[in-house]
């Protein structure tokens, strides 16, 4: 999803970044395995191997801050730095079990219902269109099995007794009002590792790039010791051009803006191509990219 996309594109800016799926989930082979914390961690290793990496940054986000913050505590002299974004602890402090049992249920039995309630979830701010872009993006991504089965990994979790064991500087980031992961866990987490440094950010939702994506992605750049994101040298866009760039941001299709703006889908096309032509990108998620970096 283009929002997606940008925050990537943000984070590479200067840098390599190598981002994978889940076995068995998007763009990844299945496997007979049952989804584990081992098999996360497992996988990781896979990764690593292949991409030839000696000693790396590692950002993980959602359970992935729990598979990250275990694999750096495994390999504490191949992880340079550690960022972790909205995690947690101990899965079952995530909500109450009958939460917990109520929504693995709807994922089990109903993906379409279940991946509705996923997405009020995860993304309680988003606009329609990206909203029912990820509902969509999710039932493509995982079989209703898998992903239950996924779910219930990240409600078993307990990195309780391992985070004490992390030896590489940590940044935690998490949402002051995150609606899928209360923010005592952020606090928990960043207390539980030696040394860590908690940031809070301003939002409900829990994926990094629906909200504020621009701002999550100034704090890993902080940390990482990397440039502040910038705005394309020399270059301006008009009031209504900025207007598409940002509908383009979240996701909507040329057709989805016109009916926003009360234009024809062609005129909205045209925007985008001039805003293209004007800014020198090639695609509409380098601007989306533009628009997450706070780009005018």
């Amino acid at each position: 999803m283009p929002p997606e996309r940008a925050l990537y594109e943000s984070l590479a800016q200067g840098r390599t970044l190598v981002r994978y799926d889940k076995v068995g989930c998007g763009l990844s082979g299945a496997t007979e395995r049952a989804p584990s914390m081992e098999l996360e961690l497992e996988t990781l290793d896979a990764v690593v191997r292949a991409v030839g990496a000696t000693r790396f940054d590692l950002f993980g986000a959602s359970l992935g801050a729990a598979v990250a913050a275990a694999w750096a505590a495994r390999h504490p002299t191949r992880v340079a730095r550690l960022v972790l974004y909205g995690g947690w602890l101990r899965g079952a402090d995530i909500a109450t079990a009958q939460v917990r049992e109520h929504v693995l249920g709807l994922i089990g039995e109903h993906w379409g219902l279940g991946s509705d309630v996923l997405a009020d979830i995860f993304t309680p701010d988003a606009d329609a269109a990206t909203r029912a872009a990820f509902v969509r993006y999710q039932r493509a991504a995982a079989t209703p099995e898998l992903a239950r089965a996924m779910l219930a990994v990240a409600y078993d979790v307990d990195i309780t007794d391992l985070v004490g064991t992390v030896r590489v500087p940590t940044l935690v980031l998490h949402r002051d009002h995150d609606r899928a992961v209360p923010l005592e866990q952020g606090r928990a987490l960043g207390a539980g590792i030696p040394g860590a440094q908690l940031e809070l950010l301003t939002g409900r939702d829990h994926l990094p790039y629906i909200g504020d994506g621009q701002a999550v992605a100034q704090a890993i750049r902080r940390f990482l010791g990397l440039s502040p994101l910038r705005s394309v040298p020399g270059a301006s866009v008009t009031t209504r051009q900025y207007e598409v760039a940002q509908l383009v941001a979240q996701g909507l299709t040329n057709k989805d803006i016109a009916g926003r703006l009360g234009i024809s889908e062609r005129s909205a096309e045209s925007h985008v191509e001039r805003i293209r032509d004007r800014l020198g990108f090639r695609s509409r998620s380098q601007i989306a990219a533009w628009v997450v970096a706070g780009g005018r």
